[in-house]
């Protein structure tokens, strides 16, 4: 599986008159790590300007190209960073000469909060949509979770901000499809950050 999304990267940014930097292929193979393997938990955190959010896009994409029946939800501090991670994702679908079969020919549900590709019928959710991490996403379904930055100034420069952040982030368990991935895109702001995962 990981030499179709290399393939699917590739293309893209041939696409794009680039060369695939190497550390986009790691930061690929790490992502579909996750997806392949359980529990199907990661963290992904890159040095800044290292275009993580470009690849993560990538590769939701590149999920859809491969199981079209793939609900994900983008999770942000905001709803403008997770809008631009649709908005990424949308591009992508519209102009990858793989992606072609998957622009609904009536786009219903094709704009910046939430896009729906062409799938099998009977799906309620959309295929991609997003929320603030204060938004409403009671009853959702997901089988991928991509929280992008949730941890930011505003929502962790407080005690009592942290405790409402990693609550509102265990809400996602059960949202979360049983056999989902959950991928954390970001980079520490505080000591005591969400993005720890030991007592060092």
């Amino acid at each position: 599986m990981l030499t179709e999304f290399y393939n699917f990267l590739d293309t893209w940014n041939a696409l794009l008159g680039m060369q695939t930097p190497s550390h986009h292929r790691r930061i690929m193979e790490f992502l579909v790590s996750v997806l392949d393997t359980s529990p199907h938990r990661g963290l992904l955190m890159a040095f800044r300007h290292s275009g993580k959010s470009t690849v993560v896009g990538i590769f939701a994409a590149c999920v859809l190209y491969l199981r079209p029946e793939t609900r994900i939800l983008i999770l942000s501090a905001e709803t403008g960073l997770a809008t631009r991670m649709v908005s990424h994702i949308r591009h992508i679908l519209e102009n990858h000469p793989l992606c072609a079969d998957l622009v609904p020919p009536v786009k219903k549900e094709w704009a910046n909060g939430r896009i729906t590709v062409t799938r099998p019928v009977g799906i309620r959710e959309p295929s991609v949509i997003c929320q603030g991490i204060h938004g409403n996403i009671t009853g959702l379904r997901s089988d991928l979770i991509i929280c992008d930055d949730v941890e930011v100034p505003n929502t962790c420069n407080t005690a009592q901000k942290r405790e409402m952040l990693r609550e509102r982030l265990r809400e996602l368990d059960f949202i979360l499809s049983p056999t989902g991935t959950m991928i954390y895109i970001g980079t520490p702001h505080t000591l005591d950050t969400i993005y720890r995962t030991t007592d060092d």
